[in-house]
């Protein structure tokens, strides 16, 4: 149902609640559920390799429990490490007969502190001496080159971090996928810079131990500006790990950190292109409140989204958090795009079963309509990565017994006639649109290359029920920030606010036949649907109306000259 926003945008409302119990005896709701590592669970576990789970056997147990794809994090470990998982990776495949893609997760625009590693047995990097920090100490920052690590003192590899802070501002420093486990996590106040050195005082006690990123928090609560370093969307070291990776494996997934806007996923499908990789796909992961900002370009743009909740948790506020995770999902449900979600059970790095409130969210996730769950340090470095995988899946399998298929195809019906007849309005009616820059960024001359972000031009954007910016334009394409002007009769907005049953508009011939063999698996109670597809896009289709059924893909491959 569309309406109006208290900011004057048009919004589309979409329900909340996906989910439904057949008998609400307790008894029935808490019997012991099938433990089958062979049933279908159609959220996918997208699961990182590291140094607990880079061996034959470990990975085979992995994909026996539920593991769909492993994910390679080129900000840590060497290049001969990720080849050799990746090469036992293929070897337990071929001993469990089961496939996994291959994930590439970029560096990126990531800062972190400078500091001397030695190499274990296995290949992977460590930091053998961990630092305490005590609440209340002084902390200094640096940008110099030439000062090395030590208890109080923690060279950054930004250059202009110190051109970024301003005195009350603060700064996390974390372990590189640090979790809720780990005492790794220090919070400073800014109390001064002094050229290139910035004195903080530290808000709590840790021990910092691995490699440390840095995350400058937002300032402003109110104008939604946001300081963004000037780092590069792909690191020399970045573009040269997937050109060699990409010509030894079979790389499906490229996964750009801190993706900011949609001219971002446009620089990365660019490079891939040049490169020979046109059949990778692209996820873009929203780490700030910036990519929130810019999410319409992102969404229309990438293949695929990732909620990095351990960053975008820093950069908005906690009671925001819930609402922007759901909005995300129904806006990528809406659009047909898959969405992962990360930090679901942050205590499994050292416990063999997750929390209470850890197994509810998982649980919420699903219900809420994520596609799939991304393991970071459970599976990395954690001490029990099939116990991980295992009890996720299976948290996954009984929540999507209960996800109301039904109610979620019909929202979606409505929802995409609603945007086709939006959409073929509003691209006749631009001139009735504001348009501001398409990166929604004022450069800044005094942060030597530091960027801002707009005011709130494009905050409605993400709005809970916002239909407007996200879905309007030709898709695959970086749309502009935009701010709705008034709704007359041929407009976007007037398209939307009068959008009743009577004026929806036919589907695509493909979404059209998507959506009835969805509907028509469900009137017929089938077990399956088997879908022909020579790219993709036919299953992506079927998968966006979340049959409780498997899909089965085969795959018509294309004769090329």
């Amino acid at each position: 149902m569309a309406g109006k926003s208290k900011s004057g945008g048009v919004t589309y409302r979409t329900k909340a609640k996906q989910h439904f119990f057949r008998s609400l005896d307790l008894n029935d709701v808490i019997t012991p559920a099938d433990d089958d590592q062979g049933a279908f669970t159609g959220t996918k576990l997208v699961c990182s390799l590291g140094p607990s789970s880079h061996t034959v056997p470990v990975l085979e147990a992995m994909l026996n429990a539920g593991m769909v794809a492993a994910r390679i994090d080129l900000t840590w470990g060497g290049l001969d490490f990720h080849r050799k998982s990746l090469q036992a990776l293929n070897e337990a495949m071929t001993n469990t007969k089961k496939l996994c893609a291959i994930t590439l997760d970029t560096l990126g625009r990531e800062m972190m502190v400078r500091r001397p590693c030695v190499f274990g047995e296995d290949g992977w990097p460590l930091h053998p001496d961990p630092v305490e920090v005590q609440a209340g100490q002084i902390v200094m920052l640096t940008t110099r080159q030439d000062v090395e690590a030590h208890d109080n003192v923690f060279p950054v590899t930004y250059p202009h971090l110190h051109m970024m802070v301003e005195p009350g501002d603060t700064i996390y420093i974390g372990r590189y996928l640090v979790s809720g486990s780990d005492s790794a996590s220090l919070y400073l106040e800014v109390l001064e810079t002094d050229d290139q050195d910035i004195k903080c005082q530290a808000q709590n006690s840790a021990t910092m131990d691995g490699l440390m990123t840095v995350f400058h928090m937002e300032r402003s609560n109110d104008s939604l500006l946001n300081l963004q370093n000037n780092l590069p969307l792909l690191s020399d070291y970045d573009k040269s790990a997937i050109m060699a990776l990409g010509q030894d494996f079979e790389v499906d997934f490229v996964s750009l950190a801190y993706t900011r806007t949609g001219e971002d996923v446009l620089e990365a499908r660019a490079f891939l292109d040049s490169i020979g990789m046109s059949s990778c796909k692209i996820l873009a992961k929203v780490e700030t409140r910036q990519s929130l900002l810019n999410c319409n370009g992102i969404l229309h743009t990438a293949d695929g989204v990732v909620i990095s909740r351990g960053n975008i948790g820093l950069d908005v506020q906690p009671e925001k958090m819930a609402l922007v995770q759901k909005a995300l999902i129904s806006n990528c449900n809406l659009l047909g795009k898959p969405v992962l979600i990360t930090r679901v059970v942050d205590s499994m790095v050292t416990n063999p079963r997750p929390t209470r409130a850890e197994a509810t969210d998982i649980a919420n996730a699903v219900l809420d309509g994520t596609d799939g769950i991304l393991l970071g340090a459970e599976t990395l470095r954690g001490a029990y990565p099939v116990e991980a995988v295992s009890t996720i899946a299976q948290i996954c399998r009984v929540a999507e017994r209960v996800f109301d298929s039904a109610t979620h195809y019909e929202t979606l019906m409505e929802a995409t006639q609603v945007l086709d007849g939006a959409s073929k309005v509003g691209t006749q009616s631009a001139t009735l649109l504001h348009h501001t820059n398409g990166n929604g960024v004022d450069n800044r001359d005094d942060l030597s290359g530091s960027s801002r972000t707009n005011s709130e031009d494009d905050v409605q954007a993400l709005s809970i029920d916002s239909y407007q910016d996200t879905f309007a334009g030709p898709k695959g394409h970086n749309m502009p920030s935009r701010t709705a002007t008034t709704a007359s009769a041929g407009s976007l907005a007037y398209a939307l606010a009068n959008s009743g049953p009577h004026r929806l508009q036919p589907l695509s011939k493909l979404e059209s036949l998507a959506s009835s063999a969805v509907r028509a698996a469900g009137k017929v109670d089938a077990d399956m649907i088997i879908v022909y597809t020579a790219t993709g896009r036919t299953a992506q289709l079927v998968a966006k109306y979340r049959p409780p059924m498997p899909i089965l893909t085969l795959v018509v491959p294309r004769l090329v000259n």
